[in-house]
């Protein structure tokens, strides 16, 4: 058990019986008046968001999730199947997997986050690599300052194609690196 005044933004803890991350932590008060918590989090099995006050000395059972290295396989309308090197199969619902669905492609290797034995969502790796299907060609005059223009990027899934804001250099059927926390682009990758 650890106070609040310990527990870090990323942590995940037991709130009533819930698993729950802290997506933001504001502090206030002072030392003499004792500080208090607002914590913003996300429950990990629902998705719902939730946002509390605690006090400092407030306890909480901080859990420590399973990792596994898997491989999407495939989509199974509602759910998403990652595979592992011994060809065991994980479900998972696309709700869980948020931001990860504008980035999966066949094939493409991940880690999927465990609780209580049931694979509950995916970390992509920090950056990735994709081919821009769709680019609108730049506009010849229109290069002062940071010009960005959006470039769909190809993925698995059709209708969670996403874009991406990319140079005005980037053209159609270029590899991009893009890190996969921000969404921005990083560079263009040549072969």
């Amino acid at each position: 058990m650890k106070p609040a005044k310990e527990i870090r933004v990323g942590n995940i803890i037991m709130v009533d019986t819930k698993p729950m991350i802290v997506l933001r932590s504001d502090v206030n008060g002072s030392s003499r008046t004792g500080f208090t918590y607002k914590w913003k989090m996300k429950n990990l099995l629902t998705n719902s968001p939730l946002e509390n006050v605690f006090r400092g000395d407030d306890k909480f059972e901080v859990v420590v999730l399973d990792k596994k290295a898997v491989t999407y396989s495939y989509f199974s309308d509602p759910l998403y199947v990652f595979m592992d090197a011994d060809y065991e199969q994980f479900e998972i619902e696309g709700e869980n997997l948020g931001d990860a669905l504008h980035y999966l492609k066949d094939g493409m290797e991940c880690e999927a986050v465990f609780y209580d034995g049931k694979a509950i969502s995916v970390e992509l790796p920090t950056t990735i690599v994709r081919q821009i299907v769709y680019s609108e060609p730049a506009v010849k005059g229109n290069t002062s300052g940071n010009v960005l223009k959006e470039a769909k990027i190809e993925n698995a899934i059709e209708a969670h194609r996403h874009t991406v804001p990319v140079p005005l250099f980037v053209s159609q059927d270029d590899m991009i690196e893009i890190d996969t926390r921000t969404n921005e682009f990083k560079k263009v990758v040549r072969n």
